[in-house]
């Protein structure tokens, strides 16, 4: 049925559908005579009209909008319904969803569930195979829906928009029913059209197509309105995903691919685009075209494109780019069907006998394509032995178009392959056209692994599979582990191939081969002038694929990469790191030296030293040993004792300032040696410190007066020796010097008498500023005897009140509760605050150790620990019978009544004498 309308390309014909390109290629190679031999044939294509239930549903009601499933069609009408229909036409069920125009639908990957809009402002959302059915109302015209392609997974999300301008997330509450709404995008137009695939949403507005991110809730892209197409409601905005990262988009006269990349990939006319490794997605349009008629429909096949196109009327083409497209009743043109590819080159194209076409518009046709079989991936591909089927609908019509697979294989391609051999020698022509060849290997190979296999192995007999391994497939399909072996193993031979090698190493999964042939080509090259950085980083991922982890340490730390030290880490490589100290310090002295100073049980500091002292690298060795000798010392100051003696010399060089602090910490550096590198370098302090060191305190003293003349330091230094005989050296020396005298004078109060100083100063002797260093001297003898003399005046007082409230606290008794009060809870005196409470059981031991009377009462002398009596024990331990003690008291007072007759008086120790105390009767006694 298909009409004469073809253009002047229409692609080979008459090839088997179940042919192999590859076995194809063989016949070309044994003989390929002249290219006008060639007979080439119109396209297969064929149409058909669904029947069934179609024809009386579309007498009574007028087609609207379409959707297709792995199982059924889906058909909307004017009057608001939807028909379930089976691929034959057939109604298997009806839904009266709406009352007015149904404007889009969508389907759930599984094709359990069905969402449609309507211009009634409604929603309506039904299960395929259950009586569920969910309606939401907007009371605006709604334009486009897309069900979330994981629909019950995912709490039942889905997305909507129309007239509002507002793109809408809806999902069901994980508790307490209804539904969570969210606002996509707002204020930029209606929407028009929108399609969800995977984690990836894109819809159409008055302003562009944006792409959003539902899994990161980030936008991806924006893709702005063509210029100049007629507003969306004489033609709308076409939205197809190609697979699960191609969108194409038709609207108006422009067609658009974009893809939605993560990583380096292939963009158009083989460039090739490198960006950072990110998580971040990003679009790339990787195809643009414009065309000479109006687009009712987009959807892919393969490489190309199926697009129904709307022929404007003669006087509409002046003024196609308007924004408005008036049409006369009656006299529109037949759509047609074209097959295009990418760049817009056209293999076919037919018009369409659609009934009542002269009446219809732009907007009144749909198409609709069934989905490919296979994987998410399949690329606008349908398997083996699959009819590709595209639905035309028009109000009153729906016409099925199948195009057979035997076109589709090589369509295209095999003009181009064959214009490239006109050579009728093919391996000449090879030695020619190597990377034009390897560029059309995968458009014409597609998907076959037996003629991949058979190139990859033609090339490399060429000595030429350099130029093919970046086109190399490494799934649909997957090739076997060998040709991929075989791949890298030719990228080995050649210094210029050794980038390409790396590169390929990175990208193609280790699961594609085995790393041990590809390391067995490598590792001869390894002391040889064709080894270079590139080779050894992939030889180092190979030995890392498998799990020579020592190996590849080494090629790392040569290679002086900084990840090496995660990579240490990671897989636990300390002990491998012996012979590597000098690259990786090289590489990152910082973390080295950490590295080294945690792990120095493992790494000893004598091979960490060994190995700085004799690399013959060219790095500055000592000062590398100085930084590791110094953090080592930090943290351990025993752990390098045996390098102390070098340490002394690298500090004198590198760091002077620590040389103090090592000289008093260390005790494992020989002061003879430490002396005359200090003196060879005049560290005047360091040598004043190691004389002293060595016992010469007097040349110590000498050293600081003489080239110091810090009299200051000296007087320190004198104290710290505590030696008497030194400060009569100081004297001495200093007497030699005026200006020493009187600095002596002002640095020796509090050690030395000035008095004797200035005894022993030669009559005629002129010390600078005698006077005011003496009055100075004075002043502070007067200041120094005032806080001795205040100092003792405070400490006298203190010891007299603490000796005072000792007293106190010595007369105050300890009350001990015998087994009844223990039970009852009862006290002998409630009105004491020192009372404690003792367990009956252990108040003899207790009294025995500590009582003075062998554990008797000092008044009655009968044991103690007579049952059923309570006992108090004093600081002073004295201990009596509480009976007793009461009774000695009484005694006490009416003897000292006549000495207290004031009411009231406080007694010794503060305590009013109207109050309950007690006392020792033998210390009160004794102390009256």
């Amino acid at each position: 049925m298909s009409t004469a309308r073809a253009p002047h390309e229409n692609g080979a014909g008459g090839h088997r559908g179940d042919e192999d390109p590859g076995e194809e290629e063989e016949e070309e190679e044994e003989g390929v005579g002249d290219e006008g031999e060639a007979v080439e044939e119109e396209p297969r294509l064929k149409y058909q009209r669904l029947g069934g239930s179609v024809p009386a549903i579309l007498s009574t009601d007028a087609a609207a909008a379409i959707a297709v499933a792995d199982r059924m069609v889906a058909l909307g009408t004017h009057n608001g319904t939807l028909h379930i229909l089976d691929f034959q036409g057939n109604q298997v069920k009806e839904i009266v969803a709406h009352t007015a125009t149904i404007n889009d639908i969508s389907f759930d990957a599984d094709g359990e569930y069905i969402g449609s809009c309507s211009d009634d402002g409604t929603i309506v959302i039904s299960s395929l195979f259950t009586d569920e059915k969910l309606k939401f109302e907007y009371h605006r015209p709604m334009k486009a829906i897309a069900l979330d392609p994981g629909y019950y997974q995912n709490y039942k999300r889905f997305a909507t928009g129309g007239l509002a301008g507002q793109v809408l997330i809806l999902t069901k509450k994980s508790w307490g029913g209804g539904y969570h709404k969210k606002v996509l995008r707002d204020g930029e137009g209606p929407i028009h059209s929108m399609k969800w695939r995977t984690d990836l949403l894109a819809w159409a507005n008055d302003v562009g197509v944006k792409v959003h991110d539902m899994k990161t809730d980030k936008g991806i892209a924006f893709i702005e309105r063509p210029k100049g197409i007629p507003r969306p409601e004489f033609l709308l905005p076409q939205l197809v995903w190609q697979d699960d990262n191609v969108l194409v988009i038709g609207w108006g006269t422009s067609v658009k691919i974009a893809e939605i990349r993560t990583d380096s990939s292939q963009g158009l006319n083989g460039i090739q685009r490198s960006i950072t490794a990110s998580s971040a997605k990003y679009v790339d349009i990787v195809g643009s075209f414009q065309t000479g008629y109006h687009i009712s429909g987009i959807a892919p096949f393969g490489d190309l494109l199926v697009v129904l196109a709307y022929i404007p009327e003669e006087e509409d083409k002046e003024n196609s780019f308007s924004n408005s497209v008036p049409s006369r009743q009656g006299t529109a043109q037949r759509p047609e069907i074209h097959l295009v590819s990418w760049k817009n080159d056209e293999l076919t194209t037919d018009a369409l006998p659609i009934h009542g076409y002269e009446h219809y518009k732009a907007n009144d046709y749909a198409l609709a394509h069934a989905p490919f079989s296979g994987n998410s991936n399949a690329g606008g591909q349908w398997a083996a032995g699959d009819e590709p089927l595209y639905y035309i609908v028009s109000p009153k019509d729906i016409m099925l178009k199948i195009i057979f697979l035997g076109f589709f294989n090589m369509v295209g391609m095999k003009r181009r392959w064959l214009q490239l051999k006109q050579d009728k020698d093919e391996l000449s022509f090879l030695m020619r056209k190597y990377a034009e060849a390897a560029r059309l290997c995968p458009k014409l190979l597609r998907g076959s692994p037996s003629a991949w296999e058979r190139w990859v192995f033609h090339f490399a007999h060429l000595r030429q599979l350099a130029v093919l391994v970046p086109y190399i497939p490494t799934e649909n399909p997957q090739l076997s582990d060998t040709a991929y072996e075989v791949a890298l193993v030719a990228l080995t031979t050649n210094p210029s191939f050794h980038e390409l090698l790396l590169t390929t190493v990175k990208k193609w999964s280790p699961t594609l081969y085995s790393a041990s042939p590809v390391i067995s080509a490598i590792e001869p090259q390894l002391n040889s002038s064709s080894m270079t950085d590139p080779l050894k980083e992939a030889l180092a991922e190979l030995y890392v694929i498998n799990s020579q982890y020592d190996k590849a340490l080494s090629l790392y730390a040569e290679l002086l990469k900084p990840e090496v030290f995660e990579f240490i880490e990671k897989h636990n490589l300390h002990n491998a790191v012996h012979d590597k100290v000098v690259n990786l310090m090289t590489l990152d002295i910082k973390r080295t030296v950490n590295l080294l100073i945690q792990h120095r049980d493992t790494i000893p500091p004598n091979e960490v030293v060994g190995q700085l002292l004799h690399t013959s690298k060219s790095c500055d060795k000592k000062h590398l040993l100085h930084l590791y000798l110094h953090a080592l010392f930090e943290t351990d100051m025993n752990a390098g004792k045996d390098f102390h003696d070098m340490q002394v010399e690298l500090y004198a060089e590198y760091e002077p300032r620590m040389l103090i602090p090592f000289l008093r910490t260390s005790q494992h550096y020989r002061l003879d040696k430490a002396y005359e590198i200090f003196a060879q370098k005049e560290f005047v302090r360091e040598q004043v410190f190691v004389l002293g060191r060595m016992g010469n305190a007097k040349e110590a003293l000498s050293t600081i007066i003489n080239k110091l003349e810090d009299i200051q330091e000296a007087v320190e230094f004198v104290m710290e020796q505590h030696d008497d005989e030194l400060w009569e050296e100081l004297i001495r020396q200093c007497l030699q010097k005026p200006e020493m005298v009187g600095m002596l004078l002002e640095h020796t109060v509090g050690n030395l008498d000035p008095l004797y100083i200035v005894s022993l100063v030669p009559d005629g002797l002129e010390i600078p500023r005698l006077r005011d260093r003496l009055v100075k001297i004075v002043t502070d003898y007067r200041t120094e005897t005032s806080l001795r003399h205040g100092c003792n005046d405070i400490l006298k007082a203190d010891c007299v009140n603490l000796l005072v409230k000792y007293y106190h606290e010595a007369r105050r008794g300890v009350y001990m509760v015998s087994m009844d009060e223990e039970v009852t809870g009862t006290r002998v005196d409630e009105g004491s605050s020192r009372v404690n409470e003792r367990s009956s059981s252990l108040r003899a031991l207790e009294i025995k150790s500590r009582t003075r009377c062998g554990a008797r009462c000092c008044l009655c002398f009968d044991p103690l620990s007579i049952q059923d009596i309570s006992v108090i024990v004093f600081y002073c331990c004295h201990a009596y019978h509480t009976s007793c003690l009461e009774g000695g008291l009484d005694l006490m007072k009416s003897n000292s009544s006549t000495h207290n007759s004031d009411e009231g008086s406080d007694n010794d120790d503060g305590t009013p004498s109207g109050e309950s105390r007690m006392r020792c009767v033998l210390c009160t006694t004794a102390a009256a």
